[in-house]
């Protein structure tokens, strides 16, 4: 019996993360404007899921890094950022607790974030970039370029230390209020 082989056409991967990237919309843009299939660029190519991708796993344990009582305690400092750095290499997050900044203040700054990404897409593109020494920078995918598949999601940061920007130079829903002021005095006492 003879299979006839399945041809793939070839696949110009850099061609498409070229394109998606200079539309500076992101992936939300690709959502607003009706994509039907996620495009392959996305798509994780299956060896580089290794040891860690357990089909049916249900129970796993998000790293948690407690700060209470690290202030002014150096053996403490000195485990926390040995904590950070497993959870980085381990898992690629981790979760923040005892950080001292009320929910009320994080909750702000999540409707802020959402807003930003309503917001008026030429602004957006505005301050889309790879740039990551700009004080604001929003992107889709901050290894887009590198990454073996691209991640959905995209990415607003501002650069707030040592020298945050001026209020003129963060986006609308990002200008000073007393909350945001509330949390960038904040995370600046952390430290």
């Amino acid at each position: 019996m003879y299979v006839m082989p399945v041809f793939e056409p070839k696949y110009d991967r850099a061609s498409e993360i070229k394109a998606f990237d200079e539309t500076k919309a992101g992936v939300k843009g690709l959502v607003d404007a009706g994509v039907s299939e996620v495009p392959r660029m996305f798509h994780q190519p299956p060896d580089t899921f290794g040891g860690t991708y357990v089909p049916g796993a249900s129970q796993f344990s998000i790293p948690v890094i407690d700060l209470q009582g690290v202030q002014g305690d150096l053996n403490a400092q000195k485990s926390i950022v040995e904590h950070v750095r497993n959870a980085s290499k381990e898992w690629g997050f981790f979760q923040i607790i005892n950080h001292g900044i009320p929910a009320s203040v994080l909750e702000e700054m999540k409707v802020r974030a959402r807003r930003f990404f309503e917001h008026d897409d030429e602004l957006k593109k505005q301050l889309y970039t790879r740039d990551n020494s700009k004080k604001v920078v929003h992107n889709s995918n901050f290894d887009l370029l590198i990454a073996p598949a691209a991640n959905w999601r995209d990415s607003v940061y501002c650069n707030m230390a040592p020298d945050p920007p001026r209020p003129e130079e963060l986006p609308e829903p990002f200008r000073w209020s007393d909350e945001f002021g509330s949390y960038m005095d904040r995370v600046r006492n952390t430290e």
